[in-house]
């Protein structure tokens, strides 16, 4: 078979907080995980101990699926023997991967353990894929912001996998670009202590401090959700979709991962020629996995198909940062405790619902459902006719948390008989291939009637391993007592394991073109550069000036340093873009206020992005 007709594997990849959401999205489907170690991960409150990264990667090898350990912050130079430590730890239990942001990894004394670049690394360009590819890494995600035709391009540039955010929280910034956090509360994004000023309220004033727009969440967008979109991603070079969310619970990686598991399959299936599976096992999970259940912010596809037409709110949920579910019908009366909804969908005893009070996106408990009429709790104000959003499916997450997910192995079996051996010969699905016999003291009796069901029936009672019977060949008209197959069966399914822990390989790091020119020879600032380390690596490929990071450089809020760098811009998002005929809607100078913070916005129209800075 020739290279250019070998199928592209195709990974899904799932967030973890723990070991335990990791093993649940591996049954329902994960082709990879990835999870923070016990430090110097870009989510501080997901960490795990080595003990449990290595439980999980055991599980996963046995479907030969993986686990990348994010150790993406960036780091200082006081730590960086603890990070050695650290990797050589991790490289010592399994972990197929690491997903980086701080350069100054590649200077460390650690194992060739594969190397797959941090979202952190603010991928956009093509020129920036090649370089990493080129410095060792294998895999690198791609920002979110981009369109299909800047995936492509990049795709173009480099052999390197490419991996896309499909699902999930979006940050208003480019990932890597945003130190307002930092500068604001002294919590750095880029170590994994985001405080979400995002997320915040802000009043949008003119220059004169008058108000444009009051207290709306301006930098708060709604959630990604690409899933109708991923055979365009595909053709486009996309080879790993990730599932945002390692601080979301065990209910919403299941849901979204056997949501987006089902999706990819039907591709793969109608495009086999082209596309296949990156790990092994067929997963079951008995609930119906939806979206719209799922903790969201209602969805975007934020640039995927370039920007939207100018008609305002388009990307953002400015009415509040929370999650506002889905959409059930609006109040039709109100008395007391007692209400009823124009109903869309029907509702459950224990469900959350949500609605604007005019002030905010608010909600109560449903206490009680009976004969069309709902009993709450406690006496809220809703206004008349107001929408109501379903925010918690009690239902459906009870159905999650109950369902019995799992994943089986495919295996194939012969048995046969020679004049003193009974064997069993095993191939798997993941090109196992194993013999377990029985030495016979004397020959069996030949069967007066066939076996066959009987001992095919023995053969296939697997329902405490991760294998299922896919075939079964009988080869001999024996009779074979119960307890002899049941032996064969277990010696098999022992044999299956250890060859899968022999022949089970991880990827190992790519070779650094040490001659290969940084992307600019320019002052560096925007690569988060916060050691020595990192600063030899980018000198050594040719950078001549830096500047460190905020985290260690307190000049830098307050030298004219954009504090977060945007492709989304609040005035299109207003319905008053420059380049509209709306744009005298909202004043030339903007600026965001909260509390007693207040920023500069400033829109490069050339590039359409958006630049936010402390204000003087």
């Amino acid at each position: 078979m020739s290279k250019k007709s070998i199928p592209r594997e195709i990974e899904l990849l799932a967030p973890a907080k723990d070991a335990e959401v990791a093993i649940a999205a591996i049954n329902c489907g994960a082709d990879a995980v990835y999870m923070g170690a016990i430090k110097f991960g870009a989510r501080s409150a997901a960490g795990n101990s080595i003990a449990d990264l290595k439980r999980v990667a055991d599980y996963a090898h046995k479907f030969n699926a993986r686990l990348y350990a994010t150790v993406n912050t960036i780091l200082y130079d006081s730590e960086l023997k603890d990070v050695e430590r650290l990797i050589r730890e991790l490289y010592r239990i399994g972990v197929d991967a690491l997903i980086v942001q701080d350069m100054s990894i590649l200077r460390m004394d650690i194992p060739p353990i594969a190397l797959h670049s941090s979202t952190q690394c603010d991928l956009r360009t093509p020129e920036k894929a090649r370089f990493l590819s080129e410095v060792g890494f294998s895999q690198l995600v791609m920002a979110r912001e981009l369109t299909l035709s800047e995936i492509q391009a990049i795709h173009n540039a480099t052999d390197a996998k490419l991996e896309a955010f499909v699902y999930g929280a979006l940050c208003v910034s480019y990932s890597g670009r945003c130190q307002i956090s930092e500068a604001m509360l002294g919590r750095s994004a880029n170590r994994g202590e985001c405080a979400q000023v995002c997320r915040m309220n802000f009043d949008l004033i003119d220059e004169f401090g008058k108000p444009i727009v009051k207290n709306r969440h301006l930098l708060s967008l709604r959630d990604l959700n690409q899933s109708d979109r991923l055979v365009e991603m595909i053709q486009a070079g996309v080879s790993s979709f990730k599932i945002e969310g390692r601080l979301k619970d065990a209910s919403y990686v299941k849901n979204a991962v056997a949501y987006f598991r089902n999706k990819i399959d039907k591709i793969i299936a109608t495009n086999s020629e082209l596309y296949c599976r990156s790990s092994n096992g067929t997963s079951s999970s008995n609930f119906n996995p939806a979206l719209e259940k799922c903790f969201n912010r209602t969805y975007t596809h934020y640039f995927l198909d370039n920007r939207n037409p100018i008609n305002g709110f388009e990307m953002a949920s400015t009415l509040t940062p929370k999650s506002q579910g889905e959409y059930i019908g609006k109040l039709k009366y109100k008395n007391n405790r007692q209400l009823a909804i124009d109903i869309k969908t029907p509702l459950n005893n224990g469900d959350g619902l949500s609605f604007y009070d005019g002030k905010e996106f608010t909600g109560f408990r449903v206490n009680r459902v009976e004969k069309g009429r709902i009993s709450i709790l406690s006496d809220v104000y809703i206004p008349d006719r107001a929408a109501i959003y379903r925010t918690y499916n009690k239902m459906h997450d009870d159905e999650i948390r109950r369902a019995v997910n799992e994943r089986k192995i495919a295996v194939n079996m012969v048995l046969r008989q020679t004049d003193n051996c009974l064997a069993l010969d095993a191939i798997d699905e993941r090109g196992n291939q194993v013999t377990a016999s029985i030495d016979l003291a004397e020959s069996l009796s030949v069967s007066k009637t066939s076996q066959v069901q009987r001992q095919v029936e023995t053969l296939g009672k697997l329902g405490n391993t991760i294998y299922k019977l896919n075939s079964c060949e009988i080869l001999t008209s024996a009779f074979i007592p119960l307890s002899m197959l049941a032996e064969l069966r277990r010696k098999t399914i022992e044999l299956l394991d250890k060859a899968q822990i022999i022949n089970y390989r991880s990827e190992l790091r790519r070779h650094e073109n040490i001659t290969f020119p940084y992307v600019s020879e320019q002052l560096l600032s925007a690569d988060n550069v916060a050691n020595q380390l990192s600063k030899q690596f980018y000198e050594q490929h040719g950078v001549k000036h830096f500047e460190y990071a905020i985290e260690v450089n307190k000049r830098f809020a307050q030298e004219s340093q954009p504090l977060m760098h945007t492709r989304y811009c609040i005035r299109r998002e207003l319905g008053a873009c420059r380049k509209s005929s709306n744009a005298k809607n909202i004043p030339e100078k903007i600026y965001l206020r909260t509390g007693k913070t207040t920023l500069r916005v400033e829109c490069d129209c050339s590039r359409c992005e958006m630049k936010i800075y402390m204000n003087d």
